[in-house]
């Protein structure tokens, strides 16, 4: 229904903690019309050049500051993602994304008042790493 909401362009780099590059990150927009409690996500996807990545190596912050795994998200509902405001979504990867051309899916899945199965949207783009 909100594809385009889903990966929001030239949002994916490499991030460092402690002065190491330690995966990389994409922001989403919520894939509905209404906020909702980080509870209400009910999956979140990433695939690199046609890879899956292990749903353990997600995290997901509507601020930046506090940082959730998909399975603690379950239980966050003092958190909402605001419609507009995006979802960083970092994936936990030793050294990050290499250098040059990559392709990276994303898939954002979740429950809303109202309508009764998940909603669910993927997109699909073509990033270059630096």
């Amino acid at each position: 229904m909100f594809d385009n909401n889903v990966f929001i362009e030239n949002s994916c780099k490499n991030f460092e903690l402690d002065g190491k590059v330690a995966g990389f990150e994409l922001k989403t927009n919520i894939t509905y019309y209404r906020s909702i409690p980080l509870s209400m996500v009910n999956d979140i996807r990433v695939q690199v050049d046609g890879e899956e990545v292990p749903r353990e190596s997600i995290l997901c912050s509507v601020d930046e500051i506090d940082w959730f795994t998909l399975d603690e998200m379950e239980t966050v509902t003092t958190y909402k993602w605001e419609y507009g405001e995006p979802l960083i979504i970092r994936v936990q990867k030793e050294g990050g994304l290499t250098k040059g051309t990559h392709e990276v899916g994303l898939d954002v899945i979740t429950r809303t008042a109202y309508i009764p199965v998940p909603l669910a949207g993927r997109k699909v783009r073509t990033v270059e790493i630096a």
